[in-house]
């Protein structure tokens, strides 16, 4: 079962326009009560290219690499998109993810 700050390697193909493309590592957002329930995860996307600039680009560290968590590409896609496991965030890092989305979705 994924769990709430899980980092999982996801199939975001296909995409259309400007949305994030391809399998790449995301992390997950929706609590484990909804992952458990649902056929459905809500994703934040990470990269190694981007710099961190936030609150688009959230800095984290996983599994020995820094990364970048694109706050405003949040998504929800289904648990079959969810290829390998790599890790989780620490606990700050999630926060800091959290906050990121807080921000561009103008939540209190």
């Amino acid at each position: 079962m994924p769990r709430r700050g899980e980092i999982w390697r996801v199939r975001l193909d296909p995409a259309t326009g400007s949305e994030i493309a391809k399998t790449r590592p995301c992390v997950l957002l929706s609590t484990d009560v909804v992952n458990e329930r649902r056929r459905t995860v809500v994703v934040v996307p990470l990269s190694t290219s981007p710099h961190a600039s936030p609150p688009l680009l959230v800095a984290v560290h996983c599994a020995g690499r820094d990364l970048v968590a694109m706050a405003d590409l949040i998504r929800a896609v289904a648990k079959e998109r969810l290829d390998t496991r790599l890790g989780e965030l620490s606990p700050a890092d999630l926060r800091a993810v959290e906050e990121g989305v807080r921000e561009i979705l103008e939540l209190a």
